[in-house]
């Protein structure tokens, strides 16, 4: 049954990109991604992906009113999949027509077949400077600074892996944009790895290679929260901004996570109907 859920993940995945290329070829469409040409074309994959979080993960999302209007810098705990910012994004779409621009690891980039749909979907590797400009024109950014690394190897615990990283922090006090924090509920009961054996960490070390196996695809339920921004303060420092972030994580993560995470409590939750919004 995994393997069936994992053959329909990418199933989907290429799916959003047939039909992006077909679109594409019928309306004569060359670059200038961000044009309006392309939004029924982007909105045909953000249904898409909604439709698939909803019947999956019954996906809901909570706090999107606390988003600005303007532009903001979205930080994020790194599930073992980003599928819960997929989710999101596809969301955040539907309901506030707004685009989420994205950074992502250099891997995603070599995944044959989806270039185009992360040029639609504004994804990039993203240096500080690309950073800074996708904000000051008045974009969202999605970033998590744990990465690779916390997907690899954060656990049930729900462990944020920052190490010292402080960059993203600095491109929100360059760009003065606030900071918006994001955690989603149950992320690891849905998809785990194998990080906590020795050998795939010592082996990702050695060569950075994302060589540490996936399981999961379990319909948990999927609960992703945002909490309040983070304003721009010209006087804080960088080190000083990403601390408060990662305060900021820790607290939707203890306030919307019990740890550690229980992938047959995350399973029953599905049919939970008096949870609240709290």
């Amino acid at each position: 049954m995994l393997l069936a859920f994992h053959i329909v993940l990418f199933g989907v995945l290429y799916l959003s990109s047939l039909l992006l290329h077909v679109y594409k070829r019928k309306n004569d469409l060359k670059g200038d991604y961000s044009s309006k040409l392309w939004d029924n074309g982007r909105q045909m994959v953000v249904c898409l992906w909604d439709l698939y979080g909803k019947l999956w993960h019954g996906y809901e999302l909570h706090g999107v009113e606390k988003i600005p209007e303007g532009p903001g810098l979205i930080i994020y705990y790194h599930g073992a999949t980003p599928i819960d910012y997929l989710y999101f994004m596809a969301r955040l779409c539907n309901q506030k027509g707004r685009l989420c621009h994205s950074v992502a690891d250099h891997f995603t980039f070599k995944i044959p077949g989806i270039k185009l749909l992360l040029d639609i979907f504004g994804v990039m590797h993203g240096g500080r400077e690309e950073c800074v400009q996708i904000l000051k024109n008045g974009h969202l950014l999605g970033v998590s600074p744990g990465g690779v690394r916390e997907a690899f190897f954060s656990d049930e615990n729900y462990n944020l892996l920052w190490g010292n990283r402080k960059g993203f922090a600095q491109v929100a006090i360059d760009a003065k944009v606030p900071i918006i924090p994001m955690f989603t509920q149950n992320l690891r009961e849905g998809y785990r790895t194998l990080g906590k054996i020795w050998s795939f960490r010592w082996l990702y070390e050695y060569s950075r290679l994302p060589v540490v196996p996936l399981y999961g695809g379990f319909p948990v339920k999927f609960r992703t929260y945002i909490g309040d921004p983070i304003p721009y303060d010209p006087n804080v420092t960088a080190a000083e901004l990403a601390e408060k972030t990662k305060t900021a994580i820790q607290s939707l993560r203890d306030r919307h996570q019990k740890t550690p995470g229980n992938i047959l409590r995350a399973l029953l939750e599905r049919f939970d109907k008096h949870q609240k919004d709290d």
